[in-house]
């Protein structure tokens, strides 16, 4: 079944049909319709599976793929267009010229964290590259993968798009075909299975994983902002991003402050004033997650929340964290905001740097030419100064990750430079420096080194 669903869009993307621009924008275009109609329906979904609003439904998944794909018509022609370059010397006369070249099928696996927009961003760049796409959303989001599914019915072309439910075999069976590019976002351990499959056919991939991101609260933060902004990254969506912030260091002269401002917001933020947790507070995606996050507690260091409610943990700070308690031991995914104090930065950035790197970084702090320096010497996917997580919104930054955090890069054009072989051309006048030719004479060798500017 899915060997015959790959060798469908094989055969469809060798027709030749998805290359001309007005198809790509075609499809974009009714891509697009097809997200405006599906919106409540998606709203449903994540109600379902996530207890998530339609505000954060909105703002964390839909927006940023309908402005994904506003972006790609609108950029289409410009993004497909062979791009002049210049030549060097030894090839004068001539001119250089790089073509946008579609990889063929692709395969795109979703997570279940952001189970729309992880699926839909990289798709649209896919589609605008002049790719075929096979998607395989999270079985966890069960509801959100299924409205996915018959949106894409409804758009009535498998061979183009096309999106794989199930669970556990059917990962299995779609890992053993073989693709053009495979654009994965998760875990490492599941990361390193795929590029153990992809080997074979020594298929491109772009890894999207994760890892423990820093946030650093230096002593001359702003601490108000601070307070604010971490505390928002780090319980959106219930911690469960993967650039949320992980675990925050903060300057001892400021840590008692950003403390009380953090319990300030944290109450500001997800409670009724009667105390209550707000209705939409997202939850954990399952039992099996709850149990995984829930095991970090450690009740002598909560200093916020830690109450548990079927699969709503409460926003949760821990105090006092060192790099020995369970909650440092893995990237934590869940609505848990680890603190630690450090005293002198540079000591701080050489232990973090020796870590694996990070999707993500942040630091606060009011000195521009010392934010900088942080962020120059510091090894990360992307990050922001005196924000968190907002860098991935913005088109023009690609975002991905590095080293244990994952392989390669999409949003805005960067996406559609993932989904395409860029193709170097050369076009040579008849005229030529002849010297290439043998035989070699004393005088074409002097030429030469003048030329490569090296001496006796």
């Amino acid at each position: 079944m899915i060997a015959e669903l790959v060798q469908s869009q094989r055969d469809y993307f060798v027709s030749g049909k998805t290359w001309p621009l007005q198809a790509r924008k075609e499809a974009l275009e009714k891509i697009y319709s097809l997200l405006l109609k599906y919106r409540k329906r998606f709203d449903e979904a994540f109600l379902a599976d996530f207890n998530k609003g339609e505000f954060d439904v909105l703002s964390t998944e839909y927006y940023l793929v309908l402005e994904e794909c506003l972006y790609h018509i609108k950029h289409l022609k410009k993004e497909t267009k062979p791009k002049r370059v210049r030549t060097s010397i030894v090839n004068f006369p001539s001119h250089g010229y790089l073509l946008q070249e579609p990889y063929g099928v692709c395969l795109i696996i979703a997570p279940w964290n952001y189970p729309f927009q992880l699926a839909m961003e990289p798709l649209i760049g896919c589609i605008a590259a002049g790719n075929t796409a096979l998607i395989k959303p999270a079985s966890a989001a069960a509801n959100v993968s299924k409205v996915m599914a018959d949106m894409f019915e409804e758009f009535g072309n498998p061979g183009l798009i096309k999106v794989i439910l199930g669970s556990h075999q059917e990962n299995a069976d779609l890992l053993d075909q073989k693709y053009d590019y495979i654009f994965f976002t998760g875990g490492a351990v599941t990361g390193r299975e795929i590029l153990a499959k992809a080997a074979p056919h020594l298929t491109p991939c772009s890894l999207e994983l994760g890892g423990k991101s820093p946030c650093i609260i230096d002593e001359d933060a702003d601490i108000d902002l601070a307070a604010r902004r971490t505390v928002w990254g780090k319980f959106l969506n219930a911690g469960q991003t993967c650039v949320a912030p992980d675990y925050f260091y903060v300057h001892e002269k400021v840590h008692d402050a950003y403390l009380a401002t953090v319990k300030k917001y944290v109450r500001a933020f997800f409670y009724d004033k009667q105390g209550h947790l707000n209705a939409n507070f997202p939850h954990l995606i399952s039992d099996k997650h709850v149990a995984k996050v829930t095991a970090f507690l450690d009740e002598k260091k909560i200093v916020v929340g830690g109450h548990l409610e079927g699969r709503a943990l409460e926003p949760t700070v821990m105090d006092g964290v060192t790099w020995e308690d369970k909650v440092m031991s893995d990237e934590i995914f869940g609505p848990i905001m680890p603190i630690l104090s450090f005293r002198h930065l540079d000591d701080l950035l050489r232990l973090i740097n020796s870590k694996d790197k990070p999707l993500a970084f942040y630091y606060f702090s009011k000195n521009k030419k010392k934010a900088k320096r942080v962020l120059a010497i510091s090894p990360f996917g992307g990050g922001c100064w005196n924000e968190t997580i907002m860098h991935l919104t913005n088109d023009s930054l690609p975002f991905g990750g590095v080293g244990r955090s994952g392989m390669g890069a999409y949003h805005g054009a960067a996406s559609f430079k993932t989904f395409s072989h860029q193709k170097s051309v050369l076009v040579k006048g008849k005229a030529e420096i002849k010297m290439k030719y043998p035989p070699y004479s004393e005088k074409n060798l002097k030429l030469l080194k003048l030329l490569a500017k090296v001496k006796d």
